[in-house]
């Protein structure tokens, strides 16, 4: 699930959750947004069952991102379109 919100600054926070069945294992987003740098943006355990990590993109933007789970093991939101590359992607 991702969550978005518009920002006073013209951007919007998006915030990617997951439920921690679906990632028992550390995770991370990675897309256009943080280079596809699997370190940088790790989705933190929260108290409530998921994991979760926001990120800052322009308003209007189109993001393209996967999960990335410990083990190589990658996977896709099924709430959002996937691109020709197999990569998730929204408009901001």
């Amino acid at each position: 699930m991702i969550k978005r919100q518009a920002s006073k600054d013209g951007s919007v926070k998006c915030t990617f959750v997951l439920p921690l069945e679906q990632a028992p294992e550390a995770t991370s987003v990675v897309g256009d947004f943080n280079d596809w740098d699997p370190m940088a943006t790790p989705l933190k355990k929260r108290s409530n069952g998921t994991r979760s990590a926001s990120v800052e993109v322009p308003a209007g933007a189109t993001v393209q991102f996967r999960y990335l789970a410990d083990g190589g093991v990658w996977s896709c939101d099924d709430a959002c379109e996937i691109d020709d590359e197999g990569n998730n992607t929204f408009t901001a």
